[in-house]
This record gives structure tokens, sequence and C-alpha cells, in this order.
């Protein structure tokens, strides 16, 4: 039930008032933290999951922290370094497993997307509602700006990435005109393409900015999100230990999509009217924990960036098929 601490598991705290993390509490109770466990939270950001998971851990627990962002690691060392319980390490959570200590793990959380505070800096370039330069990378020290994606991509490149990363309906079109638009002038700052995209947007009835979509879109494919989200589950499902718990956060669809097929895949034996060796074969690695779990009214009151926010967990079977570990009943 929930809020009940389970035997093994400390009970589960509200966040500290300053800054409430997206699902607070029920990335924590799907955790079920261990006191002497070791964990991962592989986006950082500004350390409110973290915080929650580090509270509940004893002296023998450990947390091991990665962001690709150098603003998040430098709050992560100032913020958590001094505690010998954790570990740092800058760089995306695609690479976890080339992180010697991330073995043999009780949880590890993603919390994916943009962090609030990259949407909340305009020199970041995420956002089309403040003007700042058109840069969107996670890593601003690594590959290349939306700007200079947006300079040199072709008319077709951009279309097929407004439609794929954001199922944009106007996508040829935009991509048009940014084609267009940057031979008489270069693309330079948020406000500019926010501003185009507007302009040969349809009028109708859709309550959202006409450039969300292609805001999103661009973003996903600079910083190669859901390429690292599929590396990473992969990872994720080797340095777990058996028992140990995987809490994933999506904010959309293709994300979320992503998730869902990839526990299921691992959870779920394939239809039976299929006759082929790996569905005669399979062996389930995880085990659900419940379904898709949103942020309740109250939550949505307080932040309403949580509106879009999906959890899933899973748990990591052992060896045999039919083990059941502690805390897997949903």
């Amino acid at each position: 039930m929930r809020g009940e601490a389970q035997p093994g598991h400390l009970p589960v705290s509200q966040p500290p008032a300053a800054h409430v993390p997206v699902l607070y509490t029920q990335v924590l109770e799907g955790l079920q933290v261990i006191e002497n466990g070791i964990y991962l939270d592989g986006t950082f950001g500004r350390g409110g999951h973290a915080r929650g998971v580090l509270d509940q851990l004893g002296p023998g627990g450990r947390l091991l922290l990665m962001d690709k962002d150098p603003e998040a690691i430098t709050v992560a060392e100032q913020a958590f370094g001094p505690d010998p319980r954790v570990s740092i390490r800058r760089g995306s959570f695609a690479a976890l497993a080339g992180w010697d200590q991330a073995v043999a793990l009780d949880g590890i959380l993603f919390d994916l997307g943009v962090s609030s505070p990259q949407l909340d800096v305009a020199e970041r370039g995420f956002s089309f509602g403040k003007d700042g330069p058109l840069d969107m990378r996670m890593d601003p020290e690594a590959g290349q700006s939306a700007a200079e994606w947006l300079a040199q991509a072709s008319e077709r490149e951009i279309a097929d990435v407004l439609w794929t990363y954001g199922e944009e309906r106007q996508s040829r079109r935009i991509a048009r005109t940014i084609v267009a638009r940057r031979a008489e002038q270069p693309l330079l700052r948020t406000a500019q393409l926010a501003e185009l995209i507007a302009s040969v947007m349809p009028r109708g009835g859709d309550k959202i900015h006409p450039a969300t979509r292609s805001f999103q879109a661009i973003r996903i494919h600079i910083n190669r999100e859901l390429a690292d989200l599929e590396t990473g589950l992969d990872a994720s499902l080797a340095a777990l230990k058996p028992g140990g718990r995987l809490a994933v956060i999506s904010f959309h669809s293709l994300e979320d999509r992503i998730v869902k097929q990839f526990m299921n895949r691992h959870a779920k034996a394939p239809p039976s009217n299929r006759r082929l060796p790996e569905a005669q074969a399979f062996v389930p690695a995880l085990q659900l924990i419940g379904g898709a779990i949103k942020a309740e009214s109250a939550e949505l009151a307080g932040n309403p960036r949580a509106r879009s926010a999906v959890l899933r967990v899973a748990q990591k079977l052992g060896t045999n098929a039919g083990d059941t570990l502690q805390g897997s009943a949903a």
C-alpha cells in the first residue's frame, strides 16, 4: 500500500520545499530504497530525487550520480561531493556500462528530457519562450548546437527530424521556410526560430505554442536522446543485481513508448502463436511493478510541468524464470 514501509526499506518522506522534483514520492516508493543498497541517478539535474535516495541510505549505502550537463555536475559536487557515500561522474547514462562502479546496483533512476533549470535559463537555448542563443545542447561542450545543425542540414533532413521526433504535421513547410530564411540571414536565436515557425503555422484551436513540437524535435535530435535512452536501458538491465529496480520518468510519447516496449520485451513472452525459437525459450528478466504512474491533482496544482510525466518501474528477476524477489508484487 502506498506510503507504508516494506520490510527492509525506509518510509518515504516528502522532499524539501525548496525543490520538488516530479513524482518524488512515487519514485522513492518504486525504488524501495534499501538502507545499505547501491543506487544510480543517471540524470542528476538539480538533485531532488538524489537527495531523497541519499536520505534513506545508511552509512553502508552508496549513491552514484551522472549527468551530461556540466552545470548539473557542479551542483552535484557542491551539494553531495563531501559525502563519502556519493560518487559523481559527468556523462550520459548511455555510457554507464563504462563506469566500473556502476555494477550490482539495487536501483537505477532515469528522469528523462530537459530539466527545469535548463528550460529556465535563456542562454541554454531550450525554450521558445525566452530569447537566447539557439543551442539546445545538454552538454554545451559536445556536438553541434541547434544553430549549427540548422545552418547546414538539408531541407529533407530537417523535415524528417521535425516529423520523427516532434510529430509535427507541418514539418515540410517549416523545413522549407527555415532553408529559405537561412539563405538571407543565419538563425542564431531562439526567438528567431520560434517566430519563423509561428509565421508559417496555420491558425487553429491548438492551445500549445506553434513552436512546441519543433523545438522538442530539434532538441531530441541534437542530444541523441532516444538513441541514448535505448542504450542506457540495455546497460541498466545489465548493471542491476537480481531484485534491483529500474524507475524511468518520461515526458512525451516517444520516450514512454521506448521504455514501455523495453520493459514489456523483457517481462512478457512473445505471443504464443509465433513459433519462433526465442518465443519458445523466453525467460523473463524483468517483472513489471504496476503500470504507468502519473502525477496526482495535488502535485499538478503546484507543478504544472508534471502533467506530461509518466513513471514506469520494473524489477530485475533472478537467473531462474520462476524467481520471485522481495517487493516484486505489484
